[in-house]
């Protein structure tokens, strides 16, 4: 093991970024985050400023190696998780971007897609990518900034155009940008979980898809080279934040909270809440056949060993409908305070919302569809429509548990949980009783920033095997079933006629 102490990981997602800093026990040793802009346009248009990431990336690293008063000697390695499919496109040679990166949540690419999807058909996407083709991947986004972003096309006939997702985007401005860094220049790399996620790597070789490049008419030049999950890519450059350090470990946010909770063997599955919701479960050593609206990705690669596969159902809008009754409609100051507001009640009172502000996703992928709320009442009031957001993410998840029951049959026995509304009691209860079986969560309520560190670590011998990172593992609370079966199938009955309320409405 290095003499390092730490390794730290920088968690880019879709509202913060994070840095975090652990130790060989998997500890939290200090973490700082800053959040940035979400840019709304237009209607269905959601954008990021890659500059304002890339400097709160810097930021975030400075601050946390001031609380913990350690530089670059005292950690071993530095890994990236990110949200994977939003997509950066930027000038080589200036190190700008040539626009605001396109957020996965952003619905304008419709056309670019449904042209390729005629020339390739949806079958054919699946049966390549392992993906649904819909708008939520890269792939649109990236044709659309090159068909419209002006002069676009020309830099990347020109060799002047590269594309990342984040992590691409962070490690080539870390390994020294434009101009390099006394190692050569800039890293454009990428890790098989990311890649996998923009519908133009082929999910059985992990390399890029030439019949997809033609079809989406995207340049391969533009693509960053497909790396492993674990192994050091570059350095960080001598006028960064972490001068020499290496950069060694790259997971998509959702393989990264996996990995972090050690779902290590196949058959174990994880759930993290965040913006939106993830059940991600391993299926080993063979890429699953995609069915039921599930997705069939990468769920990472260490070194030269052979990749590991999972299933992963993804909800575009859990904690998103939170902070949407907070800013939109002021119905609460801070986000937490929803689970007081929602506990007034005793149930939803007949409401039920359908956060699908921008269509539904697994397992239904209804770009229809748009948000809900039916059932109301002159007794309804706040704390039901309250209630009301919190009970669509466990409905939402339910969905995806049964697709991954029908197709891996697989019936979850228990479930790992992770992310910020894992604080919410309510929530965890009902999601217990909707999936009727155990919700376990571990000590680290944020683990996407671990798995990376852990995917880091390995690659410089920080920590010698899994074997360590499972045994890093502790379970911290555990949440049972309590409802009846004639209750549970009515609420999910009754959940199931709202989403019908809510399709053919865009």
């Amino acid at each position: 093991m290095p003499s390092s102490r730490y390794v730290i990981a920088l968690d880019q997602d879709t509202v913060f970024t994070h840095c975090s800093v652990f130790d060989h026990d998997g500890n939290l040793m200090a973490t700082t985050e800053r959040d940035h802009r979400q840019i709304l346009p237009a209607p269905g248009y959601v954008e990021h400023d890659p500059m304002e990431i890339w400097k709160n990336a810097r930021l975030t690293l400075a601050e946390v190696l001031a609380v913990m008063e350690i530089t670059s000697n005292d950690v071993a390695a530095l890994g990236i998780t990110n949200q994977r499919e939003t997509a950066v496109l930027w000038d080589k040679t200036t190190g700008l971007p040539i626009c605001n990166a396109i957020v996965w949540q952003d619905t304008r690419s419709h056309d670019c897609l449904d042209e390729v999807v005629e020339k390739v058909g949806e079958d054919r996407i699946r049966e390549i990518t392992g993906l649904p083709p819909t708008i939520y991947f890269a792939a649109p986004r990236i044709k659309w900034m090159l068909d419209n972003v002006e002069g676009a096309r020309k830099l990347a006939d020109e060799g002047k155009l590269l594309f990342g997702t984040m992590d691409t985007w962070l490690i080539w401005n870390l390994t020294g940008g434009a101009q390099g860094s006394v190692d050569g220049p800039a890293k454009h790399v990428t890790d098989v979980s990311n890649a996998s996620r923009t519908m133009l790597m082929n999910i059985n070789t992990c390399q890029w898809d030439d019949e997809l490049l033609a079809a989406f008419d995207i340049p391969k030049s533009i693509l960053p080279r497909i790396r492993s999950s674990s192994e050091v890519y570059g350095h960080v450059r001598r006028r960064g934040p972490l001068p020499g350090v290496a950069i060694s470990g790259i997971l998509g946010d959702q393989q990264a909270a996996a990995f972090g909770q050690a779902c290590l063997a196949p058959g174990e599955a994880k759930i993290s809440y965040g913006t939106g919701n993830s059940l991600l479960l391993n299926v080993g050593a063979e890429p699953a056949k995609p069915a039921d609206g599930l997705i069939s990705t990468v769920f990472y690669r260490l070194a030269d060993e052979e990749p590991v596969y999972a299933l992963e159902g993804s909800i575009a809008v859990t904690g998103l409908a939170v902070r949407w009754l907070r800013d939109n409609m002021g119905f609460f100051n801070s986000s937490d305070d929803i689970e007081a507001l929602a506990a007034e009640v005793e149930d939803n009172g007949g409401v039920y919302f359908v956060p699908a502000f921008s269509g539904i996703m697994a397992p239904r992928w209804r770009e229809d569809a748009r948000g809900t709320i039916v059932g109301l009442t002159r007794f309804a009031n706040r704390n039901h429509i309250a209630r009301a957001a919190l009970e669509a993410t466990a409905y939402q998840t339910r969905e995806v548990a049964e697709a991954m029951r029908k197709q891996a049959d697989v019936q979850l026995k228990t479930v790992k949980v992770d992310g910020g509304m894992t604080e919410n009691k309510l929530l965890m209860q009902f999601q217990a009783d909707m999936l009727n079986c155990p919700v376990v969560r571990g000590e680290l309520r944020e683990n996407a920033s671990l798995g990376t560190a852990y995917a880091a670590g390995l690659a410089v011998d920080f920590w010698s095997s899994t074997d360590e990172i499972r045994a890093n593992w502790i379970p911290s609370d555990m949440w049972t079933p309590h409802m009846d079966q004639k209750t549970r199938e009515e609420l999910f009955h009754n959940w199931n006629k709202a989403v019908e309320r809510s399709l053919n409405w865009a």
